[in-house]
C-alpha cells in the first residue's frame, strides 16, 4: 500500500472510501498525482471547484485579503461583509442573508429560520413545528439533517433524532400537499436531487410547490448547495422555472474552490425571525470568506460561465447520449450536471470510476449505480472533448467485455 494512503488510513477516520489516486496539485481543469499523472476533473469537488482549481482572480483576492484582515468574528464591523452579501441578494431577487460556512451548516440556519417563523406567523403551537422534506434528499450529515434523510446509513446509530419532519416522494407534488397540516411552517427540497443521482424532476414540480405554499401560507425553501450558481445553466435552479422561493441555501461554488463559504439567503420577513444571540459563527462572514464570496460571484459573472454551463451542459448530455452501450440505462441533468445511470448486473459505478481514472478522469459514483459528471464551469469544449472521447472508451469496453 502506498506510504500516503496508509498513513491516512492509520490516523484519519475512516467516515470516506476515497478513489484510490494520491492528488497532490491542480491548475484549472487539470490534477495531477504524486507519480505526475494529469487527470481531468469531471467532479469539480461536487461543484465547490466551478471556478476550476487555482482560478488567478480568486488566488490574488485570497493572498490580499488575507494579508490585510482574515477573521475578527461577527462581533464588528468590517467594510467587506455588506458589499459580499448586497451583491448576493441581488443575484437572487432576495432581500437579506446570513452567511455560514458549509452548506449544512446553511441548511441547519434554514431550519431554525423556517421553524420560528412557523411559530410566529403560523401560531404553531411551541415544538410542534414540521417542515416537510423529499425521500431520498440529501442536506448534509448534522444530527438534525440525517434524522429525516432516507439513507439508512447515515442514520444508524446516530438517534435520537429530534423529528419535526413529514418525508413525500420526491417529485410528487400531489402527495406534498396532502402531508400538509396545521403544524407545517415550510417544504425543503433540492430542485434536483444530487447525491440520489442527479435525478430531475418532472418539468413544473417547483412551479407547483410554489402555488401550494403560497395557498397554504407556508414557506418554501430551496437548497441549491450544489445546483446553484451556474451548475445548472442558470444562476439558480429555480430559475428554470419562472419562480422564486422564500429562502434560498447556498454553498460550495460560493467559496471560489479555496475556502468554505455559505448563506441562507431569504425575503425580509423570514429574516426577521432573528435577533442578536438567536444565531451565529465565529467565521461565518469573516473578512476572508466575504472577499473571496464576492469575488467568487463577480468571476461567475464576468466570465459568462452560466451561460457556458448551459451551452456545453446540453452538448455533454448529447455525447453522452450517443454512446452506444447497453450498460447505460439512463442520462439525465442540467448543465453542467449530468448522471448516467448505469446496469449494476454489468459493472459497478464505482468500478467504472477506477476505469475512467486509468484513462485519466475523475468522477465519482453513487449508490452503486450512476456515475456523476460535473467539471468546472471553466471547462473549454476542446477539454470537454477530450474527456469524452475517454468516457466513451470505457463504456465500449465494457460493453463488449460483459
Amino acid at each position: 500500500m502506498n506510504e500516503f494512503i496508509s498513513r491516512e488510513k492509520r490516523v484519519c477516520a475512516a467516515n470516506y472510501d476515497p478513489v484510490p489516486i494520491i492528488l497532490s496539485e491542480a491548475q484549472g481543469v487539470w490534477v495531477k498525482d504524486t507519480a505526475g499523472k494529469r487527470y481531468l476533473d469531471m467532479m469539480s469537488a461536487y461543484s465547490a471547484v466551478s471556478l476550476g482549481h487555482g482560478h488567478p482572480r480568486i488566488l490574488k483576492t485570497m493572498m490580499e485579503q488575507a494579508s490585510k484582515l482574515a477573521v475578527i468574528s461577527r462581533a464588528y464591523y468590517t467594510p467587506y461583509l455588506g458589499a459580499f452579501i448586497e451583491k448576493l441578494v441581488g443575484l437572487t431577487g432576495l432581500d437579506v442573508a446570513l452567511p455560514m460556512n458549509t452548506g449544512a451548516e446553511a441548511v441547519e440556519t434554514a431550519i431554525k429560520a423556517s421553524r420560528r417563523w412557523g411559530y410566529r406567523n403560523r401560531n404553531i403551537p411551541a415544538n410542534k413545528a414540521e417542515i416537510i422534506v423529499a425521500a431520498e434528499n440529501f442536506h448534509g450529515r448534522t444530527t438534525t439533517i440525517i434524522g429525516f434523510s432516507s439513507e439508512e446509513a447515515y442514520r444508524d446509530g446516530f438517534g435520537p433524532f429530534d423529528g419535526g419532519f413529514r418525508t413525500v416522494p420526491f417529485g410528487n407534488a400531489e402527495a406534498l400537499e396532502a402531508a400538509i397540516t396545521p403544524h407545517t411552517c415550510a417544504v425543503l427540497v433540492e430542485p434536483i436531487q444530487g447525491e440520489a443521482g442527479i435525478v430531475v424532476p418532472p418539468e413544473g414540480y417547483l412551479k407547483q410547490i410554489r402555488e401550494i405554499c403560497n395557498r397554504h401560507g407556508i414557506l418554501m425553501i430551496l437548497d441549491e448547495v450544489q445546483s446553484g450558481l451556474g451548475r445548472t445553466g442558470r444562476w439558480f435552479a429555480f430559475q428554470h422555472e419562472g419562480i422564486k422561493p422564500d429562502g434560498l441555501i447556498l454553498g460550495k461554488a460560493l467559496g471560489g474552490g479555496v475556502y468554505p463559504v455559505s448563506a441562507f439567503v431569504a425575503t425580509r420577513d423570514v429574516m426577521q425571525v432573528f435577533n442578536p444571540g438567536s444565531h451565529g459563527s465565529t467565521f461565518g462572514g469573516n473578512p476572508l470568506a466575504a472577499a473571496i464570496g464576492l469575488e467568487s460571484l463577480r468571476t461567475i459573472e464576468d466570465e459568462r460561465l452560466v451561460e457556458r454551463s448551459a451551452e456545453l451542459g446540453g452538448y455533454l448530455a448529447d455525447r453522452l447520449k450517443s454512446i452506444r452501450s447497453n450498460m447505460i440505462k439512463d442520462v439525465r441533468g442540467k448543465g453542467l450536471w449530468i448522471g448516467v445511470e448505469v446496469d449494476p448486473s454489468g459493472v459497478s459505478a464505482r468500478q467504472l470510476c477506477l476505469d475512467l481514472a486509468e484513462e485519466g478522469i475523475l468522477s465519482k459514483d453513487t449508490h452503486e449505480t450512476v456515475l456523476r459528471f460535473a467539471p468546472p464551469l471553466t471547462i473549454s469544449r476542446d477539454e470537454l472533448d477530450w474527456g469524452l472521447e475517454r468516457v466513451e472508451r470505457v463504456f465500449l469496453r465494457r460493453t463488449q467485455a460483459v
